[in-house]
């Protein structure tokens, strides 16, 4: 079973730094902004399978707080696209 872990961590990570070379040099900022977004998703399955494997219920706290902090901020992003301000 541990292998079957770390198999998919490993794949998580490769497909985390696939979407980092999409953010790094995508064609325009939105296709940016959605890698960056899928990069937090990912990183949030990622803290759930470590959580799980070290049996560490604080792991599934930390990822739930990451995963309201990267909707806010993907939230504030594309309203900052769309609008050249945050707050208004």
């Amino acid at each position: 079973m541990i292998e079957v872990f770390l198999a998919i961590g490993l794949l998580i990570a490769l497909t985390i730094l696939l979407s980092l070379y999409r953010a790094a040099l995508g064609p325009g900022v939105f296709n940016r902004v959605a890698a960056i977004n899928v990069i937090g998703t990912k990183t949030i399955v990622l803290l759930v399978i470590i959580g799980y494997y070290f049996e560490r219920p604080l792991f599934f706290d930390i990822s739930l707080l990451y995963a309201v902090l990267n909707f806010i901020g993907t939230l504030a992003f594309a309203k900052y696209l769309e609008r050249g301000e945050v707050w208004s």
